[in-house]
């Protein structure tokens, strides 16, 4: 459910939402988001100064109840 939320507000933020993924991964440290939007997106994503990305952050956690870990990057990483 949050990975789902996340994608429907990023994208809603970005040029191009066909490129947006987020993928739920169990850590040791806990839960985490990568999210992987194209090359040209990821301004849109972090924000001015990180705003828009701590705005991101907060909701997550406040719709989980708990601190959820979000990685943001572009499509042009490795995939692992």
């Amino acid at each position: 459910m949050l990975a789902e939320a996340l994608k429907h507000l990023i994208s809603n933020i970005v040029d191009f939402p066909a490129d947006v993924s987020v993928r739920d991964i169990d850590t040791s440290r806990g839960e985490m988001l990568r999210v992987r939007v194209n090359p040209e997106d990821i301004g849109r994503v972090i924000g001015r100064g990180g705003r828009t990305a701590t705005a991101l952050r907060t909701v997550v956690d406040a719709i989980a109840g708990e601190h959820v870990r979000v990685d943001i990057m572009d499509n042009r990483r490795s995939r692992r």
